[in-house]
């Protein structure tokens, strides 16, 4: 059974907030932020913008931050504190305890929650978020990453994974700013995962929504497309909402059947959020090392192993914890004894039908189902720096996709 979830979708608001005008919240079930809530990720400024996120009237609050929160990277804030706040550095542990001592906030540090859905009257829906603040490494900011960085950084999004909050959005989708601004690791790890909604910002050009189609049984060419269908936002200069309808009722419902559905094992490895009341799950102790070393499959979560506890620098070192193995091959044929790195790394995102060893197993195996993606970048910031004739908002991406009760 499942049943309609309003989401409602912001990111790149940088100081601007409902109180002062700029932009109003349209009601909902779900608040998502992706991240750039501040300039400078003070903690007067991340005052303010819990203070408006903790007021907003929504059964759940999912916030990520972006690359201008440069005090929650505690490592990066370490050694360029003085480049951003010369006169009055700021306590990194101050400004993270700020969102995650918040009664109403989930915050998510490149990790995962399964959220569910209890308030009476509500749709009492479930599902599992990833969300993460790291976006390709660009001048002096927080949480940036280096192109061979990024495999790594993304295989660490688990792929039963049903939305994906990620600043960066991914190449060519949401991105355009003078060109692909976008991720293109991140790309190819949607095309694995394909999640229902993949939500972002960052790129304040790219604003805006686009529904992928994967082609799942290409043979020749990996991490490929059937298409993409883009959404024109006719409501720009009305007061109507900007809204995106992924509903059955609303006849054009995501391309996402019910073999995705988690299995037993699986749900015994997650938390859950219940209201205001958030229990987070890391979906990962640590990132490996992005350095040279063994191959990108020997970092991804097994049946019956731990990982190492090896960091990646601006990134704090998390518990360790044992992980199940993946949806996608949790009903699959000597499942119980499989290690992921025993399937050839050459089939990564590459099309074809399972159980053919030809195709990349993990991400295919009992879940042919999961077609489509929605990807959504919500930036309110309709204008960039230096913001000729004034800053410029835009108004919160709504969306409606029919969800598990």
């Amino acid at each position: 059974m499942q049943r309609k979830t309003r989401f409602v979708c912001v990111s790149d608001t940088h100081n601007a907030s409902p109180d002062d005008g700029c932009f109003k919240l349209p009601k909902g079930d779900v608040l998502i932020h992706a991240g750039d809530l501040t300039t400078q990720g003070t903690l007067a400024e991340l005052r303010r913008a819990v203070k408006w996120i903790d007021e907003a009237d929504f059964e759940v609050k999912l916030v990520i931050a972006g690359n201008h929160e440069v005090t929650l990277d505690t490592d990066f804030y370490a050694q360029h504190a003085l480049d951003f706040h010369n006169q009055h550095p700021q306590r990194s542990q101050d400004c993270i305890d700020l969102l995650r001592n918040s009664k109403s906030i989930t915050y998510l540090n490149h990790e995962c929650t399964e959220v569910r859905l209890t308030k009476p009257g509500g749709p009492q829906t479930t599902f599992k978020v990833f969300g993460s603040p790291y976006s390709p490494a660009k001048g002096n900011w927080a949480f940036g990453y280096q192109p061979e960085e990024s495999s790594k950084l993304w295989d660490q999004i688990p792929l039963d994974a049903d939305v994906v909050v990620t600043h960066t959005p991914p190449k060519h989708h949401c991105d355009e700013h003078r060109g692909s601004a976008g991720c293109e690791a991140l790309r190819q790890t949607l095309w694995r995962v394909r999640p229902r909604l993949a939500i972002c910002g960052h790129v304040h050009d790219g604003r805006g929504v686009e529904r992928v189609t994967w082609d799942l049984a290409a043979p020749n060419i990996k991490f490929k497309e059937v298409g993409t269908e883009h959404w024109v936002d006719e409501t720009v200069g009305t007061k109507k909402l900007s809204f995106v309808d992924l509903t059955a009722k609303g006849g054009k419902v995501l391309k996402y059947s019910a073999d995705t559905e988690r299995s037993e094992n699986d749900k015994h490895d997650t938390t859950h959020v219940d209201g205001a009341e958030s229990m987070r799950r890391k979906t990962h102790d640590t990132f490996p090392s992005l350095t040279k070393g063994p191959n990108v499959m020997d970092f991804l979560p097994t049946a019956k192993s731990k990982t190492a506890p090896i960091t990646l620098p601006n990134h704090q070192p998390k518990s360790q914890e044992s992980w199940d193995l993946p949806v996608g091959q949790q009903n699959s044929p000597n499942a119980s004894s499989m290690r992921i790195e025993d399937g050839p790394s050459a089939t990564r995102g590459q099309g074809g039908i399972p159980p053919s060893k030809r195709c990349d197993l993990e991400a295919l195996s009992n879940r042919m189902g999961r077609k489509e993606t929605c990807i959504i970048n919500a930036a309110m910031m309709a204008s960039s720096y230096p913001h000729k004739g004034g800053r410029k908002y835009n108004k919160p991406i709504v969306v409606d996709v029919d969800l598990p009760v």
